[in-house]
Parts: structure tokens; sequence; C-alpha cells
């Protein structure tokens, strides 16, 4: 890489490049600029609407949300997806998306800040093809109507949604009830089809399910939570080695149905609301993980 020096200025990356024209990319890919004449939608104008959308900014996270790399100003092709990687962004490429939308993107507390090795190779791809990356975390989970807990229990057929489970102060999941009480293979038979994994269970609560509390990811200490509110089950991404014997002790159902599976479902009803909204070619792209 020589005649560049990657240095960060004002909380963005910028590269500097000997005799660089104002409209090259960085890592040597051509960006044209934007016309008044093209289709599509002004990158800014778009992620101006996802952090007012989403409510980005209010609570505390473990990460940036919004554009974490900036690449083409004008997005045609967006591309959505749970988890930032390589073989995304390939993929993106081939299909020539100008931007990406993940529910978890490549900037985590506690992660290396330099940028070497696997963070090197995952940025610079993106700059060299000028695939902008924007991402939701926590934002993307509470949602309301786009979130990942909120479309779960649509999906799962719950009524009565209130809000459930929170972090730093803010409600991210959510609990609901059936009024007609399900029975429990039907009811682990429902969460199977959603997620679309076989879901770890510790099944230690009633027959008969009516009142369920979901919050997606890596969330299993809700499951106290779930237990003061006198749910029959609870639903996340992940356990721990602890939970089955609280949940035996209290009575309660735990399903562990995976981080990434139940993290899809917010980001692709994003992106179909977004499909609709704007001028955008909108494609989910599946890595599926098992954790």
């Amino acid at each position: 890489m020589a005649g560049r020096s990657p240095i960060w200025v004002g909380g963005r990356l910028s590269v500097i490049v000997a005799a660089m024209g104002a409209t090259a990319n960085p890592m040597g890919a051509a960006v044209e600029p934007a016309t008044a004449s093209e289709d599509g939608v002004d990158r800014d104008r778009l992620v101006a609407y996802l952090d007012d959308l989403l409510d980005a900014k209010a609570g505390k996270d473990y990460c940036p949300n919004g554009l974490q790399v900036e690449g083409r100003p004008r997005i045609h092709r967006l591309v959505t997806a749970v988890s930032a990687c390589q073989e995304l962004f390939t993929r993106a490429e081939e299909v020539q998306a100008e931007a990406l939308l993940v529910h978890h993107g490549l900037f985590w507390e506690g992660s290396p800040r330099q940028l070497t090795g696997i963070q090197y190779a995952r940025v610079s791809q993106l700059i060299r093809s000028g695939t902008n990356l924007i991402a939701y975390h926590l934002p993307l989970d509470r949602h309301h109507t786009y979130g990942n807990n909120a479309v779960a229990a649509e999906e799962l057929g719950l009524e009565g949604l209130e809000p459930f489970g929170s972090h730093a102060g803010l409600h991210i999941g959510y609990a609901g009830s059936y009024p007609r009480p399900l029975p429990w293979a039907d009811f682990v038979a429902r969460c199977h089809a959603l997620f679309d994994q076989e879901p770890l269970v510790f099944p230690y609560g009633p027959q008969q399910v009516a009142k369920v509390g979901i919050v997606s990811g890596a969330s299993e200490s809700d499951l106290h939570t779930a237990i003061a509110a006198g749910l029959d089950a609870f639903i996340t991404g992940e356990a721990t080695e602890w939970v089955m014997n609280v949940a035996k002790e209290a009575g309660i159902h735990f399903l562990s149905c995976g981080h990434y599976a139940t993290e899809r479902l917010g980001v692709r009803a994003l992106g179909d609301h977004l499909a609709q909204s704007f001028d955008l070619d909108v494609e989910f792209i599946d890595i599926p993980n098992p954790v």
C-alpha cells in the first residue's frame, strides 16, 4: 500500500493517496459522481431516514449505528443481511450493490482498533468496491414495526404485545399471549418454522403455552425477567450453562432459537419497507450461522 496512510479523522476513516483525483476511490476503483438525472436514492438521505426511523441515537450500544463505511454517493441496489463478513461483501459486489444494510456491522467495543489482518481486509474490500456499509444493532432489535422481536412476535401469532426486556433503560424485546393457549409441541413447531432452525429447548414450563417473551440474539439473561413476569416460555438466540437449571427450577420453557436465526427477521422486514418507500432494488443475502 505504498503512498497510502490510513488515519482516523472526525470518527471516519480517511485514506490519503498521493495525486488522488476528487472522485477516485481510495483503494483504486473509480467512483462516478452523482448527477441530477440519476435514479436511485442519495446515500445520505437514506441514512438520515433510517437514523430517524429507528431512533438510532437513543440509548447506548456496543457499536456505532448508521453509516460505518462510506462508499458511492448514489444507491440503486441495496443488499440486506444479518452480519458483515467478506463472503457477504463479495456476494454484494457480484450483484452490483452500492450499499449493504446489516444488523451486525464491523466495529464493536473491545475489538481491535487497528486496521490490520482480517479487519483491514474487510474494510479495504468495501472501499475498493465503493460499497457503503450501513449497520443498526439495538435499534433494529427494539423497533416496534421492523424490529427482530416485534416481527417474531407477530409471526408467532402473539397478541397484546408489550415491550419486554431492557438494555440501558430502553426495552428491546416484546411479550404477548395466545388467547387460546397452544400445546407445547405446536409452539415449538411454530418456532422451528419461523426461525428455520431446530431450537435448543429446556421444556420445563406448562404443557399449554399462553404467555411468551422474545428478546433476540444473546439475551439469555432476560430469562430472569421472563420468570419475574410469570411467562410460560422465553425465546432468545443463545443459551449459557446456567440456563437449564434456572428454567427447570422456575418452571418455564426456554428456547434458544439461534442468534443469527432470530435476527434475520428485522433486517428483511426493513429491506422490504425500503424497497416500497424508495427507488431501490433490495435483495436479502442469507449466510446461515448455526450459532
